[in-house]
């Protein structure tokens, strides 16, 4: 039996033990900062917590393995459509350039598949799992199914090595997923953070806790701030709101079952799904900045 228990227990604690490192570090950061700094005063051990470092686990060990297929086929069938000219031509720019186009490309995937996961009643079933929390904080980032979870990954890489701007080969190519996927998780967790911190003209650049906090309010105005790092493309697109002042309150007006198992089975149980709040996908109003 030794043996065999060995066998499954080494690897799975090959890949916890980097997440409990990672976790400890995150804490370390954000719960004093956000004591000091809090935009709604509340304890690190509010409500939901739990379900939240529960989420933060399983999305961590299964989201990769279960968005690699998709994202292959996906990939396959975007390169089949480019000629070769292209594929090669990018080939030969300079990592730099990559970056600076993979997370553009990256960024406007990402930022329509999460308008399309607010539009569309099913994809807002999984989606609304992440909206339902309350109050906001680090730990909030990592509250979501798993399936909404590839659904978004999809959406932001699938663009990517489509287009040839990330290849699993070549060490270059393979620099510009991972550096913006390291980016994209780690801006994730600040801009969910309950941070009252503001930074004038760089919020127009960059996403801050202002910007994706209204992304998170329950009573309006909803459906803005897409984006996951930069606010220019909720500007072009129509959806951009930042205004002085934080939002009031978060969450969704349904009611979402409590715990971690209800919360995974809930999208898809049929007599669960018209707890969730269905967005409106014809009242998308205009950019506001003030």
């Amino acid at each position: 039996m030794e043996p065999l228990w060995d066998s499954f227990w080494v690897p799975v604690w090959g890949r916890l033990w980097p997440l409990l490192v990672w976790l400890v570090g995150l804490t370390a950061v954000f719960v004093p900062l956000e004591m000091l700094f809090a935009v709604h005063p509340h304890s690190p051990l509010r409500r939901q917590w739990l379900v939240d470092l529960g989420y933060y686990f399983l999305n961590s060990l299964i989201a990769a393995t279960l968005v690699a297929i998709p994202l292959s086929v996906l990939t396959i069938t975007l390169r089949g459509q480019l000629p070769a000219v292209w594929l090669s031509g990018i080939e030969g720019w300079p990592v730099s350039l990559r970056l600076l186009a993979g997370l553009v490309v990256s960024e406007t995937g990402y930022y329509w598949g999460h308008r399309l996961s607010h539009q569309i009643p099913w994809l807002w079933r999984f989606h609304a799992i992440h909206h339902s929390a309350a109050d906001l904080d680090y730990l909030v980032n990592t509250r979501a199914h798993p399936l909404d979870m590839v659904f978004s990954r999809l959406c932001a890489l699938a663009p990517l090595y489509g287009l040839g701007l990330g290849s699993a080969v070549q060490l270059e190519g393979s620099l510009v997923p991972i550096v913006i996927s390291i980016l994209g998780t780690c801006w994730g967790f600040f801009v969910h953070a309950n941070l009252k911190w503001r930074f004038g003209p760089l919020e127009w650049l960059v996403s801050t806790p202002a910007f994706h906090h209204w992304h998170h309010t329950r009573t309006g105005p909803l459906d803005r701030n897409f984006s996951s790092t930069l606010p220019f493309l909720d500007l072009v697109f129509g959806t951009l709101h930042l205004p002085r002042e934080f939002p009031a309150d978060y969450g969704i007006e349904g009611q979402m079952p409590d715990t971690l198992v209800d919360q995974v089975l809930y999208p898809l149980a049929p007599e669960l799904t018209t707890a969730a709040p269905q967005p409106q996908a014809d009242q998308v109003p205009a950019a506001t900045w003030r």
